[in-house]
């Protein structure tokens, strides 16, 4: 546990952001993780360009850089920047952990990767409760006008007027024969 509180895997998540339906860190937040400057790590990247396919890196738009500044406080930084940053996803930042060969790297791209893979599972168990909660409702559909139909046949009952009571024993005929 760290001083704030938070595990590694917790304060990785934090930086995890959601772009083009992908979960990314930008380089700086990884650059910072793995202990090297945004300038180093980034050039490093470009050395090995061949290795960060489209699926494992890209840059931001304009756009998307003032979205993200916007919604992290701790990037306020790029604000400044000429330079678009690069959004990594999971396979990215591991493979920048590779590129990066100091011992800190491949300990935090350790991190990194549980990181993602419990993002992963949380999805996957959030849309297993959404198929649960929607199965449910499927289910109970009906209920709501059977449960009227029962309250209503049980009103009449309760509502329906007693008979009078029956005489008796033997009743007379009162036809003359």
């Amino acid at each position: 546990m760290a001083e704030d509180g938070l595990t590694p895997i917790e304060k990785i998540e934090l930086i995890i952001l959601k772009l083009r339906g992908r979960n990314v860190i930008l380089d700086a937040d990884l650059a910072r993780l793995y202990g090297v400057s945004t300038a180093a790590f980034n050039q490093a990247m470009r050395r090995n360009q061949e290795r960060f396919p489209s699926d494992f890196a890209f840059h931001l738009t304009e756009e998307e850089k003032r979205e993200v500044i916007t919604k992290c406080d701790h990037l306020e930084k790029l604000k400044y920047s000429k330079v678009m940053p690069i959004a990594f996803t999971e396979h990215g930042a591991i493979m920048a952990a590779g590129i990066l060969k100091s011992s800190e790297a491949v300990r935090t791209s350790v991190f990194v990767v549980r990181a993602f893979v419990k993002m992963r599972e949380t999805l996957v168990a959030g849309v297993q409760l959404g198929a649960k909660h929607t199965e449910l409702e499927r289910r109970i559909d009906g209920h709501d006008e059977d449960i009227e139909v029962v309250v209503e046949t049980i009103r009449r009952l309760i509502d329906k007027p007693e008979p009078s009571p029956r005489q008796i024993g033997f009743r007379r005929n009162n036809r003359d024969d």
